[in-house]
């Protein structure tokens, strides 16, 4: 008796150490110890101290602890570690994961591929369906919660090993499961790398096998779909937390904009997260009620509203292209994800196609593709788009039934799909009651997709092989579950080949550290001179208004400060914004002392000016103190202090426009100022009015922006007058050509492009610019009914000086 209750319960202890102290860290399970799972090693024991007796093998003390009995006749060999798998109590074995040390991988059935290939559709030539024709096509069923005998888009083998592999692991644990999982996948050690999550580097594995379709968009023709001044617009539907955005943000290095729209919850957009690209150029839209919507795709309201948004905010072009990485929990369900999945399939291809520009691209997350409905969605998308294809890439574990179907170049008549796809909408909501037994089975006849032998020809193989890659799998994590000592130790070679291949460096993720704002000030400039910053700018009078010798020199924009002082913003990521005067203290403040909120991604330097704006008139006029971008230096850590005036304010208004997040009524707005031409600044005269100002008993000039939509307008405190050719270079106007050319005055040399040595850098600018104060006496518009002072300039003063320059 004292033997066996020894012997039990050392069994107890050994099973309960095993189960209680394993760990995974970094893909490998270890004890307390730090061992790997799979050592041969026994658990630790407690030894006892004993003293040997001569002629016995073991002291009397030791032989009754171990219970080997007068004669030593009990058990003495190491006792059997326990093949114990998960909590489901001890004995209970799973048909078909019994644990067992004889069963072997043979590693040569599956392959670790680094090169992958995209099959593609061939492009379907016929024109898209007319909306008459395809609601002809929809079919109206009983509810079916099967997919067994779904065998028209697949070898029925095929779908039937599917589902009884899935089935083994119906009974087995999460944790078992993963861990298996986790040592059977040659990819698994990629995971997120140094982004947000896995999904994330799904997307960078498939922008890269995909020729950077996404990163860089191309029409069917080859064209690139982004200019140079262009915004790479994307969207982000169903894909909270945002790996894929993060990975698109990251590629694009600020030069993108995105919006997106997930179910409110636990699984929003975590944009605190965004280490590795900028989040303030990411913008959330829940549909109805936009920042505050639950942003439920399945509601029709909520798609209008998103779609309406984007359009808006692209100048009614959309998107270049979308991605869709929606799923929801299926446990215990797993065989039946297609059919549960099937509304979310169709809401995410409708609002793609709503918001593509035309040519623009789309890529979303499948399941498993054998009911009739699905394959009748993949069809209307081959129908609309010029290519398609059923891909599943590395990244994607290869024992799921996950895939991505993706459409290149949506084609500029494919309007009649998206109607269709909305009615289907309607009709799935309105069946989708507990009391309903209707739903919507059919929306392309089996027939039309049957006679179409490229589509159907191709889904079909395309089922089988993903199939069967999934089946394969399937039993490798079997085999993984049954025997913990198997590892794939291609891992790491797989993973540095991978991340090679994808333009991925192999980072660790870490959060951005926080930064002081001087010490992030010097580390920009590294140095450089820096003393411009400190220059106020000239003020122009009649005493120096011949230093203008060429209007063609000179741009000018009008000023508003309330301070009628300039500062200088810095970024440091997120709401972490810092202001500083030029002063020479050289204090950095917190723009939100100011009441002020603005985001801009980290290592960002602007100059700016604080502009009251006015929008209305009269008593219900409003009033919003708005930033004025006047000119750049980093932008998102991008040093453009060296490019051409021009290009740099074209950079900062693409720059302000990404950043811009019309859902955000917390943060001050961020405008870039119109800017003119000298020989052109009679054109600031025409876009004066009198208003009626809310605080005012008289009529106040107001100065309209002609680029602003809302008509909103402020008070005009002067014009900046920026110097943008650097001497001894001047821009003169041919008048025999008809066309300007650059001079040198000290070679006395022309030519008509432009010489690098003539751009003026911030610098530059900042010390040859002018100001022309609106101040008492400057008379700038024909209803002032005063007299102008001749000792100061006004408006015909400045318009009289360009007239003879341009004229001479």
């Amino acid at each position: 008796m004292i033997s066996n209750k020894s012997d039990d319960k050392f069994r107890f202890y050994e099973v309960n150490y095993i189960v209680d102290s394993d760990s995974e860290e970094d893909g490998l399970q270890t004890d307390k110890r730090g061992r790997e799972d799979g050592d041969t090693e026994g658990p630790p024991q407690k030894m006892a101290r004993v003293e040997k007796k001569e002629g016995s093998e073991y002291s009397d003390f030791a032989a009754k602890m171990m219970g080997l009995g007068k004669h030593e006749q009990g058990r003495v060999e190491i006792v059997e570690a326990s093949k114990q798998r998960g909590r489901r109590g001890l004995g209970l074995q799973i048909r078909g994961l019994e644990p067992s040390d004889n069963v072997d991988w043979d590693f040569t059935d599956d392959h670790a591929i680094i090169d992958e290939e995209v099959d593609w559709l061939p492009t379907c030539n016929l024109p898209v369906p007319s909306i008459e024709e395809m609601r002809e096509w929809k079919v109206i069923g009983q509810k079916k919660l099967t997919i067994d005998d779904e065998t028209k888009f697949c070898d029925p083998s095929v779908l039937k090993a599917v589902l009884s592999s899935k089935s083994i692991f119906d009974q087995l644990e999460g944790e078992e499961l993963r861990r298996a999982r986790t040592r059977s996948n040659p990819y698994e050690t990629i995971r997120g790398a140094f982004f947000l999550n896995r999904a994330a580097m799904k997307m960078a594995n498939m922008d890269a096998v995909l020729d950077f379709m996404f990163t860089n968009p191309k029409s069917s023709d080859g064209r690139p779909l982004i200019g140079h001044s262009d915004i790479l617009y994307f969207a982000d539907i169903c894909a909270g937390p945002g790996g894929f955005s993060e990975y698109i943000l990251w590629r694009m290095k600020g030069d993108s904009k995105g919006f997106g729209m997930t179910l409110k919850g636990p699984c929003d957009f975590k944009l605190m997260d965004f280490y590795a690209g900028p989040p303030e150029m990411f913008e959330p839209h829940y549909g109805v009620g936009g920042a505050e919507g639950d942003g439920d795709i399945f509601r029709a309201e909520n798609q209008a509203e998103f779609i309406k948004f984007v359009k808006e905010n692209t100048n009614g072009k959309g998107v270049h292209f979308v991605m869709a990485d929606g799923g929801f929990s299926v446990e215990g369900q797993e065989n039946i994800q297609e059919i549960l999945s099937k509304q979310l399939y169709l809401c995410q291809f409708l609002v793609a196609i709503s918001i593509l520009a035309p040519e623009g691209h789309f890529v979303c997350k499948l399941f498993d593709l054998f009911t009739p409905f699905s394959n009748g969605l993949v069809y209307l998308m081959y129908r609309a788009f010029h290519s398609v294809s059923i891909y599943k890439p590395v990244t994607s574990r290869p024992a799921n039934s996950e895939r991505y179907i993706v459409c290149k170049n949506l084609r500029a008549d494919a309007d009649a799909v998206r109607q269709y796809m909305h009615e289907i909408n309607l009709d799935l909501n309105k069946f989708s009651g507990v009391a309903s037994n209707k739903d919507v089975s059919e929306i392309v006849p089996f027939d039309i997709m049957e006679n179409d032998e490229e589509f159907s020809g191709y889904m079909f193989d395309s089922n089988n092989l993903l199939g069967q890659r999934q089946i394969l799998n399937l039993r490798k994590i079997q085999a993984f579950t049954r025997n913990s000592d198997l590892r794939d130790d291609r891992q790491a070679e797989t993973r540095e080949k991978c991340l090679q291949k994808w333009q991925v460096p192999d980072e660790v993720r870490a959060a951005p550290p926080k930064q002081n704002p001087k010490t992030k000030f010097e580390e920009l400039f590294q140095d450089e001179d820096m003393d411009f910053l400190y220059h106020n700018i000239e003020e122009l009078s009649p005493d120096n208004l011949s230093v203008i010798k060429s209007p063609y020199d000179y741009r000018c924009y009008v000023l508003g400060g309330v301070e009628r002082k300039r500062w200088y913003l810095l970024g440091l990521g997120r709401t972490h914004v810092f202001k500083w005067d030029g002063g020479g203290s050289g204090k950095w403040r917190k723009l939100s002392e100011d009441n002020l909120q603005l985001e801009l991604p980290a290592n960002t330097l602007m100059e700016v000016e604080l502009v009251q704006e006015m929008k209305g008139e009269g008593m219900g006029q409003k009033r919003l103190m708005t930033i004025h971008a006047l000119d750049a230096l980093f932008l998102y850590g991008k040093d453009v202090r060296k490019l051409h005036y021009n290009e740099r304010m074209e950079k900062l208004r693409k720059f302000v426009k990404c950043i811009t997040k019309p859902t955000r009524s917390d943060l001050t707005q961020i405008v870039v100022p119109y800017v003119y031409r000298l020989e052109e600044i009679h054109q600031i005269f025409d876009k004066l009015e009198f208003r009626r100002v809310k605080g005012s008993s008289n009529p106040r000039l107001c100065y309209f922006p002609p680029d602003r939509l809302d008509s909103r307008c402020f008070l005009p405190s002067g014009v900046c007058i920026v110097k943008t050719v650097k001497e001894p270079w001047t821009i003169a106007l041919s008048k025999s050509q008809g066309r300007k050319y650059f001079y040198n005055l000290h070679k006395r040399e022309s030519r008509f492009d432009c010489p690098p040595d003539s751009i003026a850098t911030v610098g530059d600018c900042k010390l040859h610019s002018l100001i022309w104060k609106f101040e008492e006496g400057v008379k700038i518009h024909e209803q002032q009914n005063f007299m102008p002072n001749p000792d100061k300039l006004s408006k015909d003063n400045i318009i009289d000086c360009v007239h003879r320059l341009v004229h001479r």
